[in-house]
């Protein structure tokens, strides 16, 4: 474990007040988890992006809450003592607050989550207020929202407008009076980020939101080339394992038709 002390939804807020930025990373699974903390990762989200990034799905939405757990708990076998984050799936949490409250309490008690994520701004304070309440600490997300892929009409940046602006604003402040511990703010316009990281007194992550916020979030496979030649603009590709693999297979292949492999080294 590479965190002295252990972390809680009080230390983000305590790094926001010391000006110490925050590093942010999704995680799917054990060995993943096991190295982002060891490196220094302080949240690992077990987004719901692994509906795309790795279960082959072509948006969020075909996520399940068992597939969200099942991902959830390997991360956290992976990284025992890391501040993980579940990232409740498309109408896990939107239709009857009830059954909001009874399958983010899931996270926390089958998988050991340290707390959930759902989307939403205003409409969703009342689903923060419950859960918070409750004893579930919740991270907020406004901006591009992925499961409103289809009503918004694709992936837009949100807040380019002053009224766009205006009401992101009005949702992070009404987040935090619902009792969210930090915020997601996705593809908002730096100066809007800025407006908004200013506005509240809880942390911001950003992700395509410049860099004003109070911490940065990123989608693991993007920044490790495993998406091939396709790199989202608001990420930094910091190695080309897609590359690296290609080649590793492609070697395996010919030494195995080849009767190179396995070797005298490899047998019993």
């Amino acid at each position: 474990m590479s965190n002295v002390k252990k972390l809680t939804v009080s230390s983000f807020r305590k790094m926001k007040e010391r000006g110490e930025k925050i590093a942010v990373l999704t995680a799917y699974d054990a060995p993943t988890a096991a190295l982002a903390d060891a490196c220094g990762v302080e949240m690992l989200l077990v987004g719901d992006s692994v509906a795309n990034a790795v279960l082959g799905y072509r948006n969020t939405l075909p996520l399940t809450l068992a597939e969200s757990l099942h991902h959830c708990a390997a991360v956290r076998r992976g990284a025992p003592e890391a501040f993980v984050i579940g990232d409740m799936p498309f109408m896990t949490y939107q239709a009857d607050i009830n059954d909001a409250l009874i399958n983010a309490a899931r996270y926390l008690k089958e998988v050991g989550a340290n707390a959930v994520k759902i989307e939403g701004g205003a409409a969703m304070a009342p689903v923060v207020e419950r859960m918070t309440a409750s004893g579930i600490p919740v991270m907020g997300h406004i901006g591009l929202l992925p499961q409103k892929l289809l009503t918004s009409g694709g992936y837009k940046i949100a807040g380019k407008t002053e009224k766009e602006a205006e009401a992101l604003i009005k949702d992070a402040k009404q987040l935090e009076e619902a009792g969210a511990f930090c915020i997601i703010l996705e593809c908002i316009p730096a100066e809007v980020s800025k407006q908004i990281t200013a506005a509240v007194s809880i942390p911001t992550i950003g992700i395509g939101a410049g860099e004003h916020c109070d911490g940065q979030v990123q989608v693991v496979t993007d920044i490790l080339g495993l998406s091939g030649d396709f790199t989202p603009k608001h990420a930094k590709r910091y190695a080309n394992l897609h590359e690296a693999i290609h080649k590793a297979f492609t070697q395996y292949v010919k030494d195995v038709k080849k009767a190179k492999f396995p070797g005298k080294e490899n047998s019993f």
